[in-house]
């Protein structure tokens, strides 16, 4: 399928104002382009409440945003990892997303950030991810969530997080989810698939974008065996929750989460692969610039909405 009109503009409007690549910037530099995303984001809807809270992990104390809907309680509760390459991103920059999924869903949206790399490299970001999801389990409630109705969220490393999170929770008895919903993730940061070199230039995120941020969040090239950093890596993805597996069709990641969607369904998982042709990684956050983020959101809340409607099974 073509570009999306309102994506190739983008693309184009970014290549105008010569925006560096992220493999070619400084840290700094790559964090301070993630953060102008807010720019292309629709004004953020009001939910009934917005709190600020902190989790503890690896000796810090991590912010989390609590997003809180109308309603009456208890309502689901959807943890969410922002992205940026696992270097850059933060709460704010999903701020507006979580608004619109808290209220599409009438779920308790908690957005968490994590300690980023490269200060922080493998496993912090990991640990971080289910120390948050402990959080949840131990204080959402207090909130008007519902700890045993949990799904994990994220887009991009955050996906890649998400996805680490329930593996983790199977793995380590953690909290019991009730699904995982992974945005254009990045998996393996040595998958060479058509996609990688068809969509390696020109479309936000390159293929040599993508190994800079995997280089600066592994530690060393044995990271890449870990399940918990690659988790397409893991023995076994039997026994994980429901997942929703959304792609873009014109990116570098996007063979290697559609790989990741199969195996899952291979392993028994219940799980809903969605390609929206036309859009690029970063489609999520684009609510304002890419009209069709909204089909990726609708998608989002319909899946929370079914699996959290449903009872558990024993």
């Amino acid at each position: 399928m073509a570009l999306d009109v309102h994506a190739a503009e983008l693309i184009a409007g970014l290549q105008a104002q010569g925006l560096k690549a992220f493999e070619h910037s400084t840290v700094e530099e790559a964090r301070a382009v993630v953060a102008t995303f807010t720019g292309l984001q629709a004004p953020p809807e009001p939910v009934a409440r917005v709190e600020e809270a902190h989790y503890e992990s690896g000796g810090a104390q991590i912010a989390l945003r609590v997003y809180v809907p109308e309603g009456r309680a208890p309502h689901p509760v959807v943890l969410y990892f922002h992205g940026g390459g696992f270097v850059a991103g933060d709460i704010d920059v999903v701020d507006e997303p979580a608004r619109a999924v808290a209220n599409g869903a009438g779920a308790i949206v908690v957005a968490a950030t994590y300690r980023r790399a490269p200060e922080h490299r493998f496993p912090a970001a990991a640990d971080d991810a289910s120390a948050a999801l402990q959080w949840v389990a131990d204080h959402v409630e207090s909130y008007g969530g519902d700890p045993g109705n949990v799904v994990v969220m994220g887009d991009s490393a955050g996906g890649n997080l998400a996805a680490v999170t329930a593996l983790r929770a199977r793995d380590e008895g953690g909290p019991r989810l009730r699904g995982q919903v992974l945005i254009y993730p990045v998996i393996d940061p040595n998958a060479q698939l058509p996609s990688k070199t068809e969509f390696a230039e020109g479309y936000v995120v390159g293929a040599g974008d993508l190994d800079w941020f995997w280089s600066n969040y592994l530690s060393s090239p044995e990271d890449a065996k870990n399940p918990y950093a690659v988790p397409s890596r893991a023995g076994g993805l039997e026994g994980l929750p429901p997942a929703l597996v959304l792609t873009t069709e014109n990116e570098v990641a996007r063979d290697e989460a559609e790989a990741y969607a199969e195996s899952l369904r291979q392993a028994g998982v219940d799980t809903e692969a969605i390609r929206f042709d036309g859009l690029i990684h970063g489609a999520f956050w684009m609510s304002g610039a890419v009209p069709r983020s909204a089909e990726m959101r609708s998608a989002v809340v319909e899946f929370v909405k079914r699996v959290t409607a449903t009872a558990p099974v024993a």
